[in-house]
């Protein structure tokens, strides 16, 4: 026996007894888990204490215990989702359960091996990745599969491996393709709301082909005819340089009283022009150059450099010379240089070929221009030769020559050949060169002329037809082309002549805009006239569809009841192999049998169409003769076999009874629809003309870049858009008796009240201009009160008093700022009307300075309606002054002063104001002084234009009436005097001590007089009721007339209060003595802004352009076209067409919309406001809305329903 060692055999019979535990466990009886036994007992825990003594169980347990490395990641593209499984593996890969290699369609398969094929398998060896994809089609599916794959090694590496691997990996793919690891951002447009998808419409073209056939560019010969007439223009000084556009540019050139405007447009054109182009509001970098170099300049040259369209023009002489050299070829381009052709400004920098480079400081190639017209006859006899047999004859000679295509074809008709001529079949080489030699010699002899005098201009057209509303014909006639000569191909079309071709051109291109509208036009009216005869034909097109369908179901009955035993036998076979359960190919099969036969049933049948249980039998008339012609001709038919024959005729009569009742209903109301259709064309027809006719009589006012509004005075207010308006508005518009205003914050709009007239602006339209200004700033978005203040324009400069830099759009004040009330952010959108001249006498005054009874003629229908407003008056002035309450002043802020001239003044006013406060009380409302002439029924309110208003409008208004003997009658004193404590301020001017005596003053009388309601005298009440009636309709130069007229000594005592007026104590109130100092202005600085030339001044705004427009027109007006304008809702009041604005969330356009469809549904527009209202276009109401909006109007609630 071998000996044996004891560990050994305890090791084997522990091994013993653990299997043994795991037989023993297997046997258990499984435990019952939640209703459900359990397959199997869970290990007790001698198995875990064995595992500490035995080897391999430990291994066993230090597998399980291992982390599983996983990631999943999705893959997508449109509607598809593939999910990626990503594990430690050995490199497997398999979507939806089968292998990779193995997923459809197979045209794809090297999509999904992009991933493997960029990184290799060894990057896969590994991993196993399984893929679940669904959702999209094929092709999405693949694309989803691969990014998934790919995300998923990216995502395993990123975790489980090293940041350097993960990145060699994502650089590979993304480098290839991004869309391996990103998403397609790419999605199906959204529907369009209330329409069938966004592709799914037709896609109307925007481009008419009529435009692409219109000449935009000189030729050579045109080029030449230019440069011969424009030689006039020589010795000519620069004036102004403009810009229209990048690539469009104005010479304001003159001579003494001779003045031109030289027109140049990169790559295209140059010509002298009598016409208005909008100018930018700013000029371009280009410009400013030019107006440095040039502006004074003389010019000196105008020629075109060799036979190439090139033109130069030379500026000065000697070393001061200049160049402009413009290229109308190519691209085109602008080119300022100096004397030595060194570039100093481009306007298209680039490189031609290899060599020969266009941009500053490199030298202009003047020396690679072309010198001849013609090549040699050898040259051109070659190039023909080399032509391909049906190459048009004038696209061959065109690159060669420098004519011109129009001045080829000229000749070339001149010669006897086609306009179309084709080599080797309309011009053979050996016979006709000749002839062709002669004609090239003719077109160099025009140029020639052409380089000597001066031609006349042809502006070529085309007619067009187009129908009026009434249905009858009518012509446009649209420009297509210009030439300086009528040439042979034109002379059959219509064309306008013109003594020289300086002037046809400007003529066709100034009118080229409206030449556009009229072409838009005539399009939508082809558009609604197509749409009329597409309704017709598709009405006409149904009824004959009707008749034939009833034609055919007439003769397929008929030839059923004709052929009845036939079609009987034939559903009986078919039924019967059914019956006999036969299966539909074996039945297929016994019919070609029978056929072959020549059995008369089974070859009727011509196709069996057992899916829908029918049969297709061919039928013949059985009653036909041979020798006449039958009107049932062979028909197929199909056959229910679920019926008799005799049913089947009755179903195909029944078709076509119903068939003629469609007919006879669709010929019933084809009447309607076709009148309906032609009712809607006729009105799409007018509307087109009517805004084709207002878009052509649309001014464009020059104010209308700008922010803007008319006051309810009548005053023109203007604001910059930006810091470029702003400093274009001072420079330019800001003249002698303007007004500038300004929000006080910073960035705000600079704005400007054109006072042309010089008269003080009223404290209405001082009011409406602030409110203008703070909605225009940073207040509109924040949703803030501020304050506004207003200066003279002398006020206004340019040039800081230290000399520092101010940037553009940024002004120095001098002097004090006038400060008005805090202005509520309330803007209104209103729409004024253009008047026909004729109708502007109706609307004179609209806008006119209104008196305190005209501001308030509805204030005084209430305040004969309220109880508690009582009128006080007294035939004696002094006698009754102590008994009420006098007209106060609203005290001015006095202006800054300088040493000892401040001082005193202000020491008297302290005094006098002392004085004052003794005898009686007065009010004082700072920093606006209202001068009240007491002279008549009426009062008017004059503003010291020196002084700054803060008060507002509403209580500037004081209800004082004269009984006609010029003492006044003061409505409500005692509610004007609780007004004017609550809004009392103190004096900057006056001393502390002074204002509290004051108040203390005020204080002691109005406790005497609280609670007491001034009474009118006897009998006065009736007299003041008489006198309003009466004298209603007077103003004050009529009030003044009359007393002339009557010898009355009402003008004495005007003439009176005029000199206590002008008396330096202050004046007189209502025989009180009252001082009111004025203190010692300074003159007034004579600050003017800096580079203001007399040329750029803008057009001053006359009260005849303002008049002609309205925004209440009457019926009887004829209007032109319709202004939109956003101003301060007050302003508005009165006009027919408006809308509050205050800040919201709403977007500009969107408001701009809901206000026209408010407009349109007003129930007393006319026909003409709503055509003109739907001319204009939502960007041009848009644009002077302040920004996010809150719209409000009457009617707002009834459009969203």
């Amino acid at each position: 026996m071998p000996v044996v060692s004891l560990p050994r055999i305890l090791l084997a019979a522990l091994r013993r007894w653990r299997l043994a535990s795991f037989a023993r466990c297997r046997v258990v009886p499984s435990l019952p888990f939640r209703g459900r036994p359990v397959s199997r007992a869970p290990r007790t825990t001698s198995f875990l204490f064995l595992s500490t003594t035995c080897r391999p169980v430990a291994k066993m347990q230090k597998k399980q215990k291992e982390p599983i490395h996983s990631v999943q990641v999705f893959g997508r593209k449109k509607s598809a989702t593939a999910v990626a499984y990503c594990k430690r593996g050995r490199g497997n890969l398999r979507v939806n359960g089968r292998p990779l290699e193995l997923v459809e369609p197979r045209v794809l398969q090297y999509k999904l091996q992009e991933p493997i094929l960029l990184l290799g398998k060894e990057k896969f060896s590994g991993v196993d990745i399984r893929v679940r994809v669904n959702g999209g089609g094929h092709v999405a599916q693949i694309y989803a599969i691969r990014q998934a794959i790919s995300k998923a090694l990216v995502a395993y590496y990123q975790k489980y491996v090293d940041e350097a691997s993960k990145k060699e990996v994502k650089d590979i793919l993304i480098q290839y393709d991004r869309t391996l690891l990103v998403a397609d951002p790419r999605r199906c447009e959204p529907k369009k709301f209330g329409g069938p998808g966004a592709r799914a419409r037709y896609q109307k073209s925007y481009q008419s082909t009529t435009y692409l056939k219109m000449k935009t560019r000189f030729n050579t010969y045109d080029l030449v005819c230019s440069v011969t007439e424009l030689q006039r223009l020589i010795g000519m000084r620069v004036n102004q340089i403009y810009d229209i556009d990048h690539r469009t540019y104005l010479i304001r050139l003159q001579r003494s009283e001779e003045k031109c405007v030289l027109l140049l447009e990169s790559g295209n054109r140059i010509h002298t022009t009598g016409f208005e182009w909008p100018k930018n509001v700013a000029p371009s970098g280009f410009s400013m150059k030019m107006r440095k170099h040039l502006k004074n300049k003389r010019l000196e040259s105008l020629m075109q450099v060799g036979t190439d369209r090139i033109i130069k023009l030379q500026f000065g002489s000697g070393e001061a010379a200049y160049h402009v050299i413009l290229e109308v070829y190519d691209r085109g381009n602008i080119i300022l240089t100096d004397y030595e052709m060194v570039i100093l400004y481009v306007l298209r920098p680039h490189t031609e070929g290899d060599k020969i480079r266009i941009a500053v400081k490199e030298k202009y190639p003047l020396d690679k221009a072309h010198s001849t017209t013609m090549p040699p006859i050898d040259v051109i006899h070659e190039h023909i030769e080399k032509a391909k047999v049906g190459d048009s004859l004038k696209k061959v000679l065109n690159p060669l020559l420098e004519f011109g295509a129009a001045v080829i074809d000229h000749v070339l008709l001149k010669a006897g050949f086609n306009l179309g001529c084709k080599i080797g079949k309309d011009f053979n080489i050996t016979e006709d060169m000749p002839k062709l030699i002669l004609a090239l010699e003719e077109a160099n002899n025009m140029m020639d002329h052409a380089k000597n005098n001066i031609s006349k201009g042809y502006v070529i057209q085309k007619k067009e037809s187009k129908l009026t509303p009434d249905g009858k014909e009518d012509f446009i006639f649209t420009n297509i082309e210009f030439h300086p000569f009528l040439f042979e191909q034109y002379n059959k079309q219509p064309y306008k002549e013109f003594d020289s071709f300086d002037v046809a051109v400007d003529e066709y291109f100034s009118t080229m805009e409206g030449q556009k509208i009229d072409l838009k036009a005539l399009q939508q009216e082809r558009e609604a006239l197509q749409k009329l005869e597409r309704v017709r034909k598709d009405h006409s097109q149904r009824l004959i569809t009707l008749e034939k369908t009833q034609e055919v179901d007439k003769q397929k009955a008929e030839l059923i009841s004709r052929n009845q035993a036939l079609v009987d036998n034939a559903i009986l076979a078919i039924q019967s192999a059914l019956a006999n359960q036969m299966s539909w190919p074996d039945i297929q099969i016994l019919l070609k049998e029978a056929q072959a036969s020549g059995d008369p049933v089974a070859s009727a049948i011509k196709q069996l169409k057992l899916e829908t249980n029918h049969i297709a039998l061919l039928l013949h008339d059985p009653y036909e003769d041979s020798d006449e012609e039958s009107e049932l001709k062979p028909m197929m038919i199909d056959i229910d076999l679920a019926h008799s024959a005799f049913s089947n005729a009755k179903k195909y009569y029944s078709q076509k009874k119903t068939a003629a009742k469609k007919q006879q209903k669709t010929i019933e109301s084809h009447g309607k629809a076709l009148k309906s259709a032609e009712k809607k064309t006729k009105q799409t027809l007018k509307e087109v003309q009517t805004i084709h006719t207002i878009n052509k009589l649309r001014k464009t006012y020059w104010f209308e870049k700008f922010y803007w509004f008319i006051t309810s005075e009548n005053y023109l207010v203007i604001g910059g858009r930006d810091q470029q308006q702003n400093e274009l508005i001072v420079k330019r518009y800001l003249k002698a008796g303007d007004l500038y205003v300004h929000a006080d914050l910073t960035g705000a709009s600079s704005v400007v009240i054109k006072n042309p007239s010089g008269n003080p602006v009223p404290p209405k339209s001082l009011a409406e201009a602030g409110t203008m200004a703070v909605a225009y700033s940073i207040a509109w978005d924040s949703k803030v009160i501020a304050s506004a203040w207003w200066v003279h324009h002398d006020q206004v400069s340019k040039s800081a008093p230290t000399g520092e830099y101010l940037t553009t759009g940024s002004f120095m004040i001098r002097g004090k700022k006038n400060y008005l009330t805090q202005s509520q952010l309330i803007m209104g959108l209103g729409i004024m009307f253009r008047l026909e001249d004729s109708s502007i006498e109706r609307h004179k005054d609209e806008r006119r300075v209104k008196t305190v009874d005209e501001e308030s003629e509805k204030a005084d229908s209430v305040v004969e309606d309220d109880k508690e407003i009582e009128l006080e008056g007294d035939s004696d002035e002094d006698e009754n002054l102590e008994n009420r309450d006098t007209l106060n002043p609203i005290q001015e802020e006095d202006q800054e002063k300088d040493g000892e001239s401040e001082s005193h003044t202000t020491d008297n006013a302290e005094k006098d104001a002392c004085e004052q406060d003794e005898e009686n009380t007065k009010y004082k409302f700072p920093d606006t002084q209202i001068k009240i002439d007491l002279s008549g029924p009426k009062v008017k309110l004059h503003v010291d234009n020196n002084q700054p208003l803060i008060q507002s409008q509403k209580d500037t208004k004081e209800n004082v009436v004269y009984l006609g003997d010029d003492k006044p009658v003061i409505i409500n004193a005692s509610t004007m005097e609780k007004n004017a404590k609550a809004k009392q301020k103190v004096h900057r001017t006056e001393s502390i001590e002074s204002t509290e005596k004051i108040e203390k003053n005020d204080k002691n009388e109005s406790d005497n007089k609280k609670g007491e309601q001034p009474a009118l005298k006897r009998g006065q009440k009736g007299k003041l009721k008489k006198i309003k009636e009466k004298y209603k309709d007077q103003d004050e130069e009529d009030r003044r007339l009359s007393m002339l007229v009557l010898q009355s000594a009402g003008a004495a005592k005007e003439d009176k209060r005029k000199n206590r007026a002008k008396d330096p104590s202050g004046p007189k109130q209502q025989g009180k003595k009252k001082t009111n100092p004025k203190p010692n202005i300074p003159p007034q600085s004579m600050y003017v802004v800096d580079n203001v030339d007399d040329e750029d001044a803008g057009p001053v705004p006359e009260v005849d352009m303002l008049d002609q427009l309205t925004g209440k027109p009457f019926s009887e007006d004829e209007l032109l076209f319709a202004v939109p304008v956003v101003a301060p809702y007050n302003t508005l009041q009165n006009y027919k067409f408006k809308v509050k604005l205050t800040p919201g969330i709403g977007k500009r356009g969107k408001a701009a919309k809901t206000a026209i469809a408010v407009f349109l549904r007003d129930k007393e527009i006319s026909s003409r406001e709503k055509d003109l209202l739907k001319a204009i276009k939502d960007e041009t109401i848009a644009r002077n809305i302040p920004g996010k909006v809150k719209i409000s109007a009457p009617q707002i609630q009834k459009l969203k329903k």
